[in-house]
């Protein structure tokens, strides 16, 4: 079985649309896309490109046609992105000149994947993609990027549907900038209590 891996960069208030740029994803009128780059400082650059070391992805629609914009022409600020095989989920697309893709269309597609013998696969962005798959009880880990704004409005890691679940820190640390790097493992059920007894 493969481990499914969400990594994602989040606002205090669980906004992750855009954070790379302003022109990234304007959909409902986002307006504060690029929210990430003022904390990107060299502790912030050292996390990311250990994470974006080769890989296996499964993307959603959106995300998968910004990266496809982009990355085919600039492999070495991601080394391995366009070797990598990309699991796109889609009702919609069914195929794409970016090399090593394969198309999915639905949840049974995606638990196949993660039954099948393979590396891991990473998540990227893809908020509807990562609702679903927390819905489902999909995702092994969660590495957050948790930056020090609140939006208030944009796409959001979790929403409506995400199952009660815990999860295990395993590593942290913060950025001079002020960002929380959190590396979170799939831990079993919701345990509750009441203080002081």
């Amino acid at each position: 079985m493969r481990k499914i891996t969400v990594l994602t960069m989040i606002t205090l208030d669980g906004v992750m649309q855009a954070p790379g740029g302003s022109k990234e994803d304007t959909a409902e009128g986002f307006k504060y896309g690029g929210w990430s780059t003022p904390y990107m400082d060299e502790a912030y650059g050292k996390v990311a490109a250990e994470e974006m070391k080769p890989a296996e992805y499964l993307l959603g629609r959106t995300t998968f046609e910004i990266f496809a914009r982009y990355w085919p022409e600039h492999e070495n600020g991601w080394p391995g992105i366009n070797n990598g095989t990309k699991y796109v989920l889609s009702g919609t697309m069914k195929n794409s000149d970016w090399k090593n893709t394969v198309f999915l269309t639905s949840l049974a597609d995606i638990e196949k994947l993660k039954n099948s013998e393979g590396p891991d696969i990473q998540v990227w962005g893809s908020s509807k993609l990562v609702q679903l798959l927390l819905k489902n009880d999909l995702v092994d880990e969660l590495r957050l990027k948790i930056h020090p704004l609140t939006i208030g409005e944009g796409k959001k890691l979790f929403g409506d549907g995400t199952i009660p679940a815990a999860f295990a820190l395993i590593e942290s640390s913060v950025t001079p900038s002020g960002v929380i790097i959190a590396h979170y493992k799939r831990a079993g059920e919701v345990k509750t209590g009441t203080v002081g007894d």
